[in-house]
């Protein structure tokens, strides 16, 4: 596993100790933007609500390409807007209220939150998201949207 926080590999590590798989995984501090891991060797690259948050999404796509196999896979799970009435405007006071104010009401802190419906909206999402990975060169590129849209699942082959 790799991800550019620390505190993330941490949790992955205790995750992995728990159910016994600590000596079959192994994690590694990486930036998405620059892999150290060479061309054509993983078989899979997972993606769990994070990718909207990469300073370059054509480049970090482009890196999980160039290491991902022939054969290999890549998963995208991200928070996406949902676009269906009457979800779409449910979401919209969501995203506006309550996030805000619960991150307001568990940190202390005004600003906590807010960034993400922001960047959720931002985000290239369904369509246009499946184009962007196309573009990388990635084949077979589908998407799913889940949990009433707000949640899509991307998938695509290299």
């Amino acid at each position: 596993g790799t991800d550019i926080s620390k505190g993330m590999m941490k949790i992955g590590k205790e995750k992995v100790q728990k159910i016994g798989l600590d000596q079959k995984i192994s994690f590694a501090k990486e930036d998405c933007m620059n892999l150290t891991l060479a061309d054509n060797t993983s078989d899979a690259i997972t993606v769990a609500f994070g990718i909207r948050n990469f300073e370059n999404l054509d480049k970090g796509l482009s890196e999980m390409h160039r290491v991902l196999n022939k054969e290999g896979h890549l998963v995208i799970l991200e928070l996406t807007t949902p676009d269906s009435f009457p979800m779409k405007q449910l979401f919209a006071i969501y995203s506006k209220i309550v996030i805000p104010t619960m991150g307001k009401l568990l940190s202390k802190d005004n600003n906590a939150y807010t960034y993400l419906p922001q960047t959720i909206k931002a985000f290239p999402q369904g369509e246009v998201m499946k184009g962007v990975i196309e573009k990388t060169g990635f084949r077979d590129v589908a998407f799913k949207r889940l949990t009433f849209g707000i949640c899509t699942l991307y998938t695509a082959a290299k």
